[in-house]
């Protein structure tokens, strides 16, 4: 013998009662509009701010510092703490490429979600930006 099926509850509501009920809904406060500006806070943090100045006399770097803030800090943040590129401060980037030929290569043709700039800078703004990123970041 099958055992019976519990019956859904079909109240329905009166029209004040579902005027009340998506009134109360739209009153109550809400977390989705903090929990959001906190999360968009969050993901800009890293690309707030500027580059971290370049200490000695040296117009090759201060030239990459330029290239860094207006083509590089939107995806490696702005002292190269990483974004969605890749941490390239506190040595990080020599520990990848030991070889600074090797990064410039990578600059010049891109790789995976780095893309090229080779078409963009010239040679000597991808040298002066490399030298930027190992030797201040």
């Amino acid at each position: 013998m099958a055992t019976p099926r519990p019956t859904p509850d079909l109240r329905v509501e009166s029209g004040a009662e579902s005027r009340r009920s998506s009134t109360d809904r739209r009153r109550r406060p809400g977390l989705v509009g903090p929990i959001a500006a906190l999360l968009v806070g969050l993901a800009l943090t890293g690309c707030v701010g500027e580059p971290p100045e370049v200490t000695v006399d040296d117009p090759e770097l201060v030239a990459g510092r330029s290239v860094y803030a207006s083509s590089c800090a939107s995806c490696h943040g702005s002292s190269g703490g990483g974004g969605s590129g890749t941490r390239l401060a506190d040595g990080a980037v020599v520990e990848a490429y030991p070889d600074i030929g090797d990064q410039i290569t990578l600059v010049r043709e891109g790789r995976g979600r780095m893309p090229s700039y080779g078409g963009r800078l010239s040679e000597d703004q991808i040298r002066a930006v490399v030298r930027y990123t190992r030797e201040v970041l």
